[in-house]
C-alpha cells in the first residue's frame, strides 16, 4: 500500500479510537463555552481559551475564576499546577516522538491531553504511528472547539445554562478516576483532607483554595504514609 494510503488510513483509526472520549467531552465543551459568556467575556475571547488553552478541566477552573474576580497570578499559578502532569505525559511520550522533525513534536505536543496519552502511551516506539495520534489529537482538538462553540451559541441565548447541571459531568468523571485508586488509609486521608479544605477554603472566598486544598491533602496522605507505613 503506497505510503499516502497507509497515512490516511492510521488517521483515520485514530479518528475512530477517539470518537468515544470526544462525545464524552461535550458536557464539559457546552459548560466551556456557556461559563465563558457567564464571566463576561467575548465570544471570540471564549473560543481563543479552548483553541489556545485546550485543556478542559484548567479552562472551565480559569473561568470560575475570572468570574470570580480573581487575579491574573492566581489564576496562571492554579492553571499550572493544574496541568503539570502534561509535563510528565511529554516526558513519557519523549521517546516516542524524539527523532520526528520539529513541526510534529511540536503539533503532537500540543495536542497532548489526559486522552491523547490513554491512546498512545501503550505503544513503544516500533509500534508508535504519527499519523495514528495525529487523528487523535487532531480529532478530539475539533470536537473540544466545536463543543464549546456550541456552549458559547447557546450561552448567549439561554440564559444561566451553566446552572443547569453540566458540571455534575465533570464531578461524575472525577469521582470516577478517583474511586479506584482509593485503596488505603494514606489515600483516603489524601482525598478526605481535600474535600474538605477546598469546601473550607471556598466558602473563605480564597483565590488560591483549590491549589491550596490539593497541597494540604497531598501532605496529609505523606505523613500519614510515614506514619503508618502502608502503600500510597
Amino acid at each position: 500500500m503506497p505510503t499516502a494510503q497507509l497515512a490516511r488510513a492510521a488517521f483515520l483509526r485514530g479518528t475512530i479510537a477517539i470518537l468515544p472520549l470526544s462525545l464524552a467531552v461535550a458536557p464539559w465543551g457546552l459548560l466551556a463555552g456557556s461559563m465563558a459568556i457567564e464571566a463576561n467575556l467575548t465570544p471570540l475571547e471564549g473560543q481563543g481559551l479552548s483553541a489556545i488553552v485546550f485543556a478542559g478541566a484548567a479552562q472551565l477552573v480559569a473561568i470560575g475564576m475570572i468570574k470570580g474576580g480573581a487575579n491574573l497570578f492566581s489564576i496562571l499559578l492554579t492553571t499550572l499546577l493544574l496541568t503539570s502532569q502534561h509535563l510528565l505525559y511529554g516526558l513519557s511520550m519523549r521517546p516516542l516522538i524524539a527523532d520526528l522533525p520539529l513541526r510534529w513534536r511540536m503539533g503532537l505536543g500540543f495536542l497532548l491531553t489526559d486522552e491523547f496519552f490513554a491512546l498512545t502511551s501503550q505503544y513503544d516506539k516500533a509500534q508508535f504511528n504519527r499519523w495514528y495520534a495525529l487523528g487523535i489529537g487532531l480529532t478530539f482538538y475539533v470536537a473540544w472547539n466545536l463543543f464549546t462553540f456550541a456552549g458559547i451559541v447557546l450561552g448567549r441565548n439561554i440564559p444561566h445554562l451553566d446552572q443547569v447541571g453540566l458540571d455534575f459531568s465533570i464531578v461524575a468523571t472525577f469521582v470516577a478516576l478517583i474511586a479506584p485508586v482509593v485503596r488505603n488509609l494514606p489515600t483516603v486521608v489524601c482525598v478526605a483532607v481535600s474535600l474538605f479544605c477546598s469546601v473550607l477554603f471556598s466558602y473563605w472566598h480564597w483565590e488560591t483554595a483549590l491549589v491550596a486544598a490539593g497541597l494540604l491533602g497531598m501532605s496529609a496522605g505523606f505523613i500519614c504514609q510515614k506514619f503508618t507505613g502502608a502503600r500510597a
